[in-house]
Order: structure tokens, then sequence, then C-alpha cells
């Protein structure tokens, strides 16, 4: 009998939390990182995300090359991300220490902490206002709490359980996308809505940022959710299956967002859950379009849950030393993470649209430069090498706090201020551009310029990868 189906239907509740799981526990295959985060991807934000490309000022077909790019160059840098889980089974902030120290890692992960609960009560929000269209209640706070409560319950069930609501998700999500897609065309001259304006740098740039973004800001927890496949899993099958779900799911789902805007306006824009209803049509089909929206943002926002849980851990163990905690701690961390989400959902704004895309952007801004150092030091300096026993001792070989990491990381985040495109502040750069948005780009290759060659010199990866022993593990890589 297999390790899954030990399981039963996946709600025996997960023991690990940020230790690494040993060879007699892993289990699954790559085919399982396809499925949750193609089904991660099939939701209402994703389609908002495209949207805004059309709401900002893009030509639908720009838009959606734009995206496409995006989604890309962004999903293969998170799929990276992924590959590193089999091989460590470590969650993925817990690996970070490699790079910035074993406290040092707190300083990305305080903006990763942020990032979670921003999406957590953005996703809230809309899945929220589909549960009350479910149940026909008009009171927001309701359907907002019933969202909460299953988020809770699902993440702190733990990682079988958010696989098998990926799975589910990436059914109904096929199924429900494919027909509003059929009714998208059937209701409008799509056609008519496409080449309505000339290409645009500004805007073209805005829609790749839009899609690296979202890709981007999946990084810091992706292979939490890989660390569990056997260790001899393919780095390559791992990174593909990762690469095709995420990129597949998030383009089909902006693509519409893209094509919605451009054919419905202001219609769209005043209630994207509502007119995603009303596009489906008759009440009973409405009804299970709204259930598949649920279902979509029920698996992201699992992800974010469990993540900003993971998250806070290990920024709690950096400096009390421990690897593990227990059930019912690990239950109040998450439901504790899962409340305060709620409570910005009850308390968001009606400018969503705009605070969505800013909010998008700036987290761009952030995450860039850690994802550079990260696959940087992972690949290339330390060559998948890590001392893993040494991540949780601040006495070990990373030490407490890395300079270089942290310094390069400042002057990553700082290097992409001249060239901002934010609501508050535009770079002198970006508005010599004319608005065009580099920032990302520029965080990725000057980090990546300043980290590689200092890191070389100064880095002390071991020879081999060094498990701990109780692990039940043996490397013979060198």
């Amino acid at each position: 009998m297999s390790h899954d189906d030990q399981s039963g239907a996946g709600l025996t509740p997960e023991r690990r939390t940020i230790d690494v799981v040993p060879d007699h526990e892993r289990h699954g295959s790559p085919r399982s990182q396809f499925t949750l985060w193609f089904g991660a991807n099939m939701q209402i934000t994703a389609i908002v995300d495209g949207a805004l490309a059309v709401v900002f000022g893009a030509d639908a077909w720009w838009a959606m090359l734009g995206l496409l790019i995006g989604n890309v160059v962004g999903g293969a840098v998170m799929a990276l991300h992924s590959a590193q889980g089999p091989r460590m089974g470590l969650p993925q902030m817990i690996s970070s220490r490699a790079q910035f120290g074993v406290q040092g890692a707190v300083v990305p992960l305080l903006l990763v902490i942020l990032m979670y609960l921003g999406f957590a009560a953005t996703g809230t929000v809309l899945a929220g206002q589909a549960v009350n269209k479910i149940l026909h209640i008009d009171t927001p706070v309701v359907g907002i709490l019933i969202f909460g409560g299953l988020t809770a319950f699902v993440a702190v069930t733990g990682y079988k359980l958010i696989h098998v609501v990926g799975r589910i998700a990436t059914v109904v999500g096929i199924i429900g996308f494919t027909y509003l897609c059929v009714r998208l065309f059937s209701t409008y001259e799509v056609s008519d809505f496409l080449g309505t304006k000339p290409f645009h740098v500004a805007t073209f740039l805005l829609a790749i940022s839009l899609g690296a973004g979202w890709q981007l800001t999946f990084g810091p927890y992706v292979a939490d959710y890989s660390r569990y496949l056997p260790r001899s899993t393919s780095e390559r099958t791992t990174f593909w299956s990762t690469f095709a779900g995420t990129v597949i799911g998030s383009q089909w789902a902006m693509m519409l967002g893209v094509l919605i805007a451009a054919c419905a306006g202001k219609s769209f824009l005043s209630d994207q859950v509502g007119f995603v209803g009303q596009l489906a049509g008759p009440a009973l089909i409405a009804m299970l379009i709204y259930l598949v929206i649920v279902v979509g943002k029920l698996t992201v926002n699992c992800l974010n849950a469990y993540g900003g849980f993971m998250s806070i851990l290990t920024t709690v163990t950096a400096f009390n030393g421990q690897s593990r905690i227990s059930t019912t701690a690990r239950t109040a961390y998450i439901v504790g993470f899962t409340g305060v989400s709620v409570l910005i959902a009850v308390a968001a704004s009606a400018d969503f649209l705009n605070n969505f895309k800013n909010f998008v952007l700036v987290l761009l801004m952030v995450f860039t430069p850690w994802s550079a150092i990260n696959l940087i030091d992972y690949y290339l300096i330390s060559k998948e090498r890590v001392d893993i026993p040494a991540l949780y001792d601040v006495h070990g070989r990373y030490g407490r706090w890395n300079v270089t990491a942290l310094s390069c990381y400042v002057i990553g985040v700082v290097a992409q201020v001249p060239f901002l495109a934010q609501k508050m502040y535009t770079g002198p750069i970006t508005k010599m551009l004319d608005g065009a948005d580099l920032s990302w780009i520029v965080g990725i290759l000057l980090t990546a310029a300043i980290y590689y060659p200092i890191a070389r010199r100064t880095s002390n990866p071991p020879d081999r990868m060094i498990y701990p022993a109780h692990t039940e593990m043996a490397d013979s890589r060198v």
C-alpha cells in the first residue's frame, strides 16, 4: 500500500512543519505539482490580474502576448524553486537560510508574511462574494467568514488535503473555464474588440510585469509543496510539471480576464464575481460557476495560509532554535494567520483593482532580488550542496547573518526605485520611458550581477549534501 493510500481522503493532519521530511515519508509523483499549480491558477484573481492589463490601457492582443511572456519568464524562475523541494525535503524559506543566515533570512521573511496576508485577504474578498451568491446572502462578512473557515480547515489538515483540493480545482476549473470561454464568444463579437489600440511600450511592459509578478510571488513557498516527493525524483521532471501547471493555468485565466475586460469594460470592473455569474447564464449554471470560483480560490488561499504559517514559524524558530512544534501550536498559528487575513478582507478598500495592481508590482520589487540570490547560490555557487543541520544552528556553517547576501538584497531592492511605476510614486527613469515599469528586470539582473562574483569568493558550501542523521538519508553525490 502506498503512502498516499494510507491517508484515506487526505484528512490525516500533517505532522511535519519546517523540519526535514525523511525518506520513509516521501511519496507522490511530479504530476501532483502540475495539478496543484494548474488548479491554484485557474481562479478569479488570475482573471482580475489579466484584466488589469486592459484596464490600464493595453490592447487585448498585446496584453495577452505580454502576459504570456511574463508568465513564461516568471514561471521558469518559480519552477526552479520548486525543483529544490525533493532534493532537500525542506520548506522554501528554511532553505534560504543558506544564503541569508539563520536569522538574516528573517528580513525577506517579514515581507513574505505580508505578501501572504495580502493575497489571502484579496482572495477572501472575491471568494466571499461567490459564497454569498451561492447562499443568496447580501452581507459581505458572512461569505468572508465562511470562506475563511474553509481555508483554515484545509490548511490545518495540511499537505495531502491541499493537493487533493488542487486536483479537484483542476477538474472543475477546466470544465468551468471552458464553459465561460464558450459563453463569452457566443455573447460578444470578441474579434471586434481585438486590435483596436496601437502598440504602446508602457502598457505592454505592464502586462509582462503583471504576468511575471504573479509567478514570482509563488517563489517563497513553491518548494513547500514538492518537498514530500521522493528524493530520487528528477529535478527536470519536477521543474517541467510545475512550470506547465502554473503557466498554462495562469495564462488561460488571464487571457479570459483580458477578453472579458475588453468586451465588457465597466460591467466587469464594477462587480467581477457578479459579472462572471451573469456571463454563465441560467441561475443553476451560475451557481455552479460560483462554486468553481470558490474551489479555485480555496486552493490558492490554502497555499497562502499554509505558507504564511511556515514563514511565521521559520521566523520564530530562527531565534528559539526549534525545528518542530506541537499540533496544537501548529493549528493556532494557521487559525491566527487566517483570522488576520479575514479581518483585512472585511476592511478591504472598494478600490480593489487599482490597489491590487499596485500590491502585485510592489511585491515584484522585494521578491525579485530574493529569487536571484536564492537560485544563484543553490544552482551556481553551492551546486545543490547544502548543510541542512546548519540551517537550524546559528553557530553553524551559515551563521546568524550573511552580510554579503543581505547587502546585495538591499541594493537590489533600492536600485529598482528609479524604475518604479506606482500610484504613489513614479521613478524618474520610468517617466523618461513613458511610464514603462522595468523595475523587476533591474532587480533580477543587478542583484545577480553583484551577488554572483562576491559569493563565489566568500561562500563556504559543503562538498556534499549533508542531511540530519535521523532522516535515514544518505547522499552519494558530491
